[in-house]
C-alpha cells in the first residue's frame, strides 16, 4: 500500500518506519493536512495523520478525488476529523486505541512533583547564584488526598503511582474501575465532591462534545483551596477563562497543563519567528505557578514504538483483509 504520512516529525519517523518492515512504500512530509495540501495524497491509497492534521468535509472531498480509501490516524482520536463525512465516502478511518499509559501516567506525576517543589524556580534561582530557600517550601504528598477524574487505564496508573506515595485516592468516573478497587484503596465519589476534598487533582477524562466543559467556573468553585490543578487528558474539558480566574483567586495554587483548550495551532510546531498571538495561552504563560508541556506526555519510546505498530496494524489489515479492527464507526 502506499501511504502519505502527513505531519512527520523526528521523533517518530523512525518507529514508522521500523514497524512498517518495508511491507508499505510510506512517504513522509513535515506538512500538515489542510485544504492547501490535501493534493500531496494524489496516488495514494492511504495517509496517516497526526491530531494536528485537519479532516475536514471539504479536505476529505479532495482525498477522495485523490483516491485515498484509508485514514490511519496515528493518536487515539482527533477532534479535527470528520468521521461521519469520512464514512459517506467510503473512506475507512481507523485509530490506535489503546497505547503505553504509564507515560502519560508518569507525565502528570511529574508536573505534581514539578510544580509542588518548586523544581522549575529553584533551578532558576540556582542558575543566577540566589541559594535562598524562602520561596521553595512545598508539601508532603504522602497523607494527602488525590483526586482522579477519570480511571480507564491512564487514570488508574496515575492513581497506582500516587497511592505507592502514600495518598489517598477519591476518583470521579461514570463508571467504577473494578479491577483498580480490588488493587488499592479508593473511593468514588461526586465531581463536586472530589473536587471539594482533594489537595492534588488529576484529569485522565476522555472527551465528547456533551462534556464540554467538564471544568468551569462552577466546578472550580467546588474545589479545595490551595488545590494543584493537572490536566493531561484533553484541552477542551477545561475552560480557560475559567481556570485563569481560578488562578488569579487562589483557589488553585499550582496549575500543571500538557493540553490547552486551543492547542491546535501551537503545539506541535515552531513558533520561534511566528509569535503566538492567543491571549489565553500567552496569560496561563505568564504566571510563575503555572507549567504547560505542550502535549509531550504520551513521548517515550514505548508509547511511541506502540502507535507506530498499531498504525501499521491497521494498515496491514486493510491491505490484506479490508478491515481493521481498530475502524472508527
Amino acid at each position: 500500500m502506499k501511504v502519505l504520512v502527513y505531519s512527520i516529525f523526528g521523533f517518530d519517523k523512525p518507529f514508522m518506519e521500523k514497524a512498517a518492515h518495508g511491507n508499505h512504500e510510506l512517504v513522509f512530509t513535515e506538512q500538515h493536512l489542510n485544504e492547501k495540501t490535501a493534493h500531496l495524497a494524489q496516488g495514494f491509497d492511504a495517509v496517516s495523520l497526526f491530531t494536528s492534521d485537519v479532516g475536514s468535509e471539504t479536505v476529505l472531498q479532495k482525498l477522495y478525488t485523490c483516491g485515498v480509501k484509508y485514514i490511519a490516524l496515528r493518536a487515539v482520536h482527533s477532534d479535527l476529523i470528520d468521521v461521519p463525512r469520512a464514512k459517506s465516502m467510503a473512506i475507512k478511518v481507523a485509530n490506535v486505541p489503546v497505547y503505553s499509559p504509564y507515560s502519560v501516567a508518569e507525565h502528570a506525576v511529574g508536573l505534581v512533583l514539578a510544580l509542588n517543589r518548586k523544581l522549575v524556580l529553584g533551578q532558576r534561582l540556582m542558575d543566577i547564584g540566589d541559594y535562598r530557600m524562602d520561596h521553595l517550601v512545598g508539601f508532603d504528598l504522602h497523607g494527602k488526598t488525590v483526586g482522579i477524574i477519570g480511571t480507564g487505564k491512564i487514570g488508574a496508573a496515575f492513581a497506582r503511582i500516587m497511592h505507592g506515595f502514600g495518598c489517598k485516592i477519591v476518583a470521579f468516573d461514570n463508571e467504577e474501575n473494578k479491577e483498580l478497587i480490588n488493587e488499592i484503596p479508593i473511593s468514588y465519589k461526586t465531581l463536586e465532591d472530589v473536587c471539594a476534598a482533594s489537595d492534588v487533582l488529576s484529569v485522565h477524562a476522555a472527551w465528547n462534545e456533551s462534556s464540554y466543559p467538564l471544568f468551569d467556573k462552577n466546578t472550580f468553585s467546588s474545589c479545595k483551596k490551595g488545590m494543584i490543578f493537572i490536566n493531561t487528558a484533553r484541552g477542551k474539558l477545561v475552560n480557560t477563562g475559567d481556570l485563569i480566574e481560578a488562578i488569579d483567586n487562589k483557589t488553585l495554587a499550582a496549575v500543571g497543563l500538557d493540553v490547552y483548550e486551543n492547542e491546535n495551532s501551537i503545539f506541535f510546531q515552531d513558533h520561534t519567528e511566528a509569535p503566538i498571538t492567543d491571549t489565553l495561552f500567552l496569560k496561563l504563560r505568564s504566571y510563575p505557578n503555572v507549567m504547560i508541556t505542550g502535549h509531550q506526555g504520551f513521548l517515550t519510546n514505548e508509547t511511541l514504538a506502540g502507535i507506530a505498530h498499531t498504525t501499521i496494524a491497521n494498515l496491514n489489515a486493510w491491505a490484506y483483509n479490508g478491515i481493521s479492527e481498530n475502524e472508527i464507526s
